[in-house]
């Protein structure tokens, strides 16, 4: 099943903001969009290629995000609890036929774990860096890999789980669920709806995040192109609103041009 594409994902969870880059990543991500509500800063950015693309044919792209909270101030940051994004109606998640993984297979695991429980169904690697902070004591920094997983197509709906495995103060996996379904809103073709569970009892907080997708995957010999978007107006846009545990709202929109051909 075809589905208007997750920019962001995936972000789920993470999400709704970005730094001005991922140094490790192939895709060149474009001017990053700084928002600043009360004491939050959030900077949101994101790129993908090719960036010349049909205008009639979904063409593959390659996919780059990366994000990042701030406080004015200093302070620990409020814990982000939802993620909602908006994405171009001219874009698409075709997960059709590649593997799937449960939550259960990888709740309580370890990145190691949850890569051996469900490595077929990833679709996604990155990092995330989380800040724990409880009363009296000084800000923690925690640092993790993030894997993404296909959770598979049911009742219209596409579900993708984010792993993040942390050591402080216990060890725990943090698993993020993304829920992702059509809308007709405007330029906008799809709903993705992360939930981010609470982190160290809700002492957690993310920080930073980054995550990137290949054009192409390949399981048992077969090609997948996982993500692909046509350019019939120069313009891929997309809408993000981060909602965090003291019900403070954020949105943020990002527009990315592109190059029609054909």
């Amino acid at each position: 099943m075809r589905k208007t594409m997750l920019l962001v994902v995936a972000l789920g969870a993470l999400i709704a903001v970005t730094v001005a880059g991922v140094a490790t990543s192939k895709v060149r991500m474009g001017k990053p969009v700084k928002v600043v509500s009360g004491n939050l800063e959030l900077t949101a950015n994101g790129g993908f290629e090719p960036t010349t693309l049909s205008k009639r044919k979904p063409t593959p792209i390659g996919l780059a995000v990366a994000g990042q909270i701030n406080t004015l101030d200093g302070t620990h940051p409020p814990a982000l609890k939802e993620v909602l994004l908006e994405t171009d109606k001219n874009g698409a998640l075709n997960v059709k036929g590649y593997p799937t993984c449960k939550a259960g297979r990888i709740e309580a695991t370890t990145t190691a774990q949850a890569t051996k429980n469900c490595g077929a169904a990833l679709v996604r690697t990155g990092v995330t860096d989380i800040e724990i902070l409880f009363e009296d004591s000084k800000k923690i920094p925690v640092h993790s890999r993030l894997l993404v997983f296909n959770g598979g197509v049911a009742g219209g709906v596409t579900t993708l789980f984010i792993h993040a495995y942390i050591t402080f103060p216990v060890p725990a996996a943090v698993v993020t669920t993304v829920k992702i379904k059509k809308i007709h809103k405007g330029p906008f073709g799809l709903l993705s709806t992360a939930s981010i569970p609470k982190i160290a009892g809700g002492s957690g907080s993310v920080k930073s995040f980054s995550l990137e997708i290949k054009k192409t995957l390949h399981y048992k010999g077969k090609t997948f192109h996982i993500l692909t978007l046509k350019c019939p107006s120069g313009k891929v846009p997309v809408h993000a609103t981060a909602i965090f545990a003291d019900s403070t709202r954020v949105s943020a929109d990002v527009l990315r041009t592109c190059t029609g051909r054909g």
